[in-house]
């Protein structure tokens, strides 16, 4: 299978749970990479509506920084 690379900017929070998860598999020696990449398979691997459920989250982030603004 080819993989193909992107960059992604995530908030503070997403990337010290990601950092936790490395840790977690310290003895698997796994990345953040690989990581992302498990987390990204299991979510597009789930019975739900990805499309739906991305939205929602777009939704809720974006209207909790317009609260902050």
């Amino acid at each position: 299978m080819t993989k193909e690379k992107f960059g992604v900017a995530v908030d503070g929070e997403i990337m010290r749970e990601v950092d936790e998860l490395v840790a977690k598999c310290d003895d698997l020696g796994a990345s953040r990479s690989e990581i992302v990449e498990a987390i990204l398979t299991a979510f597009v691997h789930s019975e739900k509506n990805h499309s739906e459920r991305a939205r929602e989250i777009i939704i809720r982030k974006r209207k909790a920084l317009s609260d902050w603004l």
